[in-house]
This record gives C-alpha cells, sequence and structure tokens, in this order.
C-alpha cells in the first residue's frame, strides 16, 4: 500500500453491515472503507449502532494489522453522535478524517411512506451527516478531511421517495460544509451506483429489475471500489478537491436507457 493515510485518525460512521439472510455475504462499503484506511496506514474507529457489527469490522482491520477499535452508537442523535466522537478521541486521539456512510430506507412510494417513514430515513440519512459534518468542522485540525457517503438514487427517480430525497440533500450539505471549512477542512461526497453488498442483494431480491439495469461497465461495482474513493478523497492526493460530487457507478449515470 502507499500509506495514503499514515499518521491519521479517522472516523467511520456506519462501519459495520446487516447480512440480511444473505449466504456468504459480500463486504459492505463501511467495512471496506475501514479495512482499506487501515491498510494505508491510519488509525480508524469504526463505529455503528450495532456493537456487534462494529466489533467484527475491528476484528477484520486487526486480522489485516492494522489498527481499529469500536465505538457505538445512534447517529441520527446529536447525544450519541458527541459520544461516538468521544469514544474515539479518548482511544485513539484526535481525529483528522470523517467518514459518514449511513443510510436507511422505508416506505413504497409517496403513498405507501408514511410521515414516520419519511422522519426517520430523513433522520438517519441527513441529520446524521449535518450533525457530523458541524462537530468535525468545530474539531478538525487543518488538514483535516470529510467524506459523506451518499447514492446515484440521489439524482433519479426510485421507488423509496425519503432515501432519493435524502441522498440528494447531501449533495447541498458537502458543498455548504465545504465552503464553511475551507481552507483547512474538505468535504466531499462519494456517490455510489449499484454496489453488490449485502444491502444491495436484498434490494434486487425485492426488486428483481434492479439486477437487469444495463451498467455500461458490464457489471455492478464493489465495495473496495467505493472505499477506494473514499481513501482517495481522505488524503492528501486530494488536496484541492473539496465540495465535489465523485459518482462512483460504472458509467450508469450516463448511460442511454430504455
Amino acid at each position: 500500500m502507499a500509506g495514503l493515510l499514515s499518521g491519521r485518525n479517522v472516523l467511520v460512521v456506519g462501519a459495520g453491515q446487516q447480512d440480511h439472510g444473505i449466504a456468504n455475504p459480500p463486504l459492505g462499503n463501511g467495512r471496506a472503507i475501514c479495512r482499506l484506511a487501515a491498510r494505508e496506514g491510519a488509525a480508524v474507529a469504526a463505529a455503528d449502532i450495532d456493537q456487534a457489527s462494529a466489533d467484527a469490522t475491528v476484528d477484520l482491520v486487526r486480522g489485516d494489522g492494522g489498527t481499529a477499535v469500536s465505538a457505538v452508537g445512534d447517529a441520527s442523535s446529536e447525544d450519541q453522535l458527541a459520544g461516538i466522537f468521544e469514544q474515539a478521541r479518548e482511544a485513539l486521539g484526535a481525529l483528522d478524517g470523517l467518514v459518514m456512510n449511513v443510510g436507511i430506507g422505508a416506505g413504497i412510494g409517496f403513498q405507501g411512506t408514511s410521515t414516520h417513514d419519511w422522519d426517520r430515513v430523513l433522520a438517519v440519512n441527513l441529520r446524521s451527516h449535518f450533525l457530523g459534518c458541524k462537530r468535525a468542522l468545530a474539531e478538525f485540525p487543518d488538514g483535516g478531511s470529510i467524506v459523506l457517503v451518499g447514492s446515484l438514487a440521489g439524482r433519479e427517480s426510485m421507488p423509496i421517495p425519503a432515501y432519493a430525497a435524502s441522498k440528494a440533500a447531501l449533495e447541498a450539505v458537502c458543498r455548504n460544509a465545504a465552503v464553511e471549512g475551507a481552507p483547512g477542512i474538505r468535504v466531499n461526497l462519494v456517490v455510489p451506483g449499484l454496489i453488490d453488498t449485502s444491502l444491495g442483494r436484498m434490494a434486487s431480491r425485492l426488486n428483481p429489475g434492479r439486477a437487469e439495469v444495463r451498467i455500461p461497465a458490464g457489471r455492478q461495482g464493489t465495495a473496495w471500489e467505493v472505499a477506494e474513493c473514499a481513501i482517495f478523497l481522505l488524503s492528501g492526493r486530494a488536496s484541492y478537491v473539496t465540495g465535489q460530487p465523485l459518482v462512483v457507478d460504472g458509467g450508469l449515470s450516463v448511460a442511454v436507457r430504455s
């Protein structure tokens, strides 16, 4: 590895994953980001609402020879997210990298989405990112970097309007946080397309047409490919990149679809 994050302390919120009953599930984005960040020299705090899942990520990072600790809490709660930051700082020292990889979906169509569904999805998918940016902008030293993880769903129509709206709004969060953080702290957004994760496989099981979408690259992406982009944006190699969405979709967003 190139040591892109040597000496860095990175908090990844949404570092665990759910397998959704899938045998031999592929790696999720948050877990891949933790493992790759550690391989590139960072000490990693793997945070999740599920303690066991965060611990499993830590075990994988340590198995790779990396440094990692776990933290637990609900990122949509201001108090609990503050606790996650405190747990990470106590274990690693001052933080200078943050990845917000948090997202859920609920409700099908407008008529099938309750106000509870809407509010919960936006709390997890949007408020948590706002809270993460707010805290990191106040605490990170110059040279710090924040990476938000969105979705191509925020740029298209889809059956889950709350999810699409929350992901679309992350582009505005990214832009505003980048301006407020400049010049010392960079903020960018990774926008994955169809990625082969356990969550993605569950979505395809519920909507078989999802697996039939024509992707110019000829396949779905992997969590490792999302992680590579996140690590680039965290690193000094992206020192002149801030406020930008980086679309990772194998050309799906530019393809002509019938």
